[in-house]
């Protein structure tokens, strides 16, 4: 008959208990963390954006001896809140001011014939529009989106120089 060895055996079982009891002591590894926090920012700075439409008086048949009025738009967009000026300068054609806007004819030999017009920033035509800030420009302030302001022009009756096309460059200048 076969002896069992019970003495190896319960050494070897309690070696297996000491072991799971040592493997259960011994903490679960755990993660650990940190944190840190970073800035987020964009700085808008004040902008502002113009166009303008051409302003044409249209055709006249024969003389000058009545007014020709016009109307075109001038569109401003600036950055919410940017409050702005729109001057209108007395544009390319020699000998004009503000006060007195000149055009000039385009046809060969005929460039240096000018015909008087004004600009004007009202709808009654009394308020000439010029380019000094505070005086005779046009304010407002920005929203974001395109403002269109009206520009009135006119020609006044005069004598009536030789038929041609005349005009001249109006440069619009937005100042904020």
């Amino acid at each position: 008959m076969k002896q069992t060895n019970y003495k190896n055996l319960r050494f070897t079982a309690a070696g297996i208990c000491a072991t799971l009891a040592a493997a259960a002591m011994v903490p679960a590894a755990q993660a650990s963390t940190t944190t840190t926090t970073f800035l987020v920012q964009i700085t808008l700075v004040s902008s502002c954006a113009v166009s303008a439409s051409t302003l044409n008086f249209g055709s006249s048949v024969g003389l000058l001896t009545s007014v020709v009025n016009g109307t075109t738009t001038v569109s401003v967009t600036c950055s919410n809140t940017t409050t702005y000026n729109v001057g209108l300068d007395a544009g390319t054609v020699s000998g004009s001011t503000v006060a007195s806007r000149l055009m000039a004819g385009t046809t060969a030999g005929n460039t240096g014939t000018t015909m008087g017009f004004q600009l004007y920033s009202n709808a009654g035509m009394t308020t000439v529009w010029g380019n000094t800030v505070g005086t005779n420009t046009v304010s407002g302030t920005g929203n974001g989106t395109a403002q269109s302001i009206t520009v009135y022009g006119q020609v006044p009756a005069q004598t009536t120089p030789k038929p041609d096309t005349y005009q001249t460059t109006i440069t619009a200048t937005v100042t904020y």
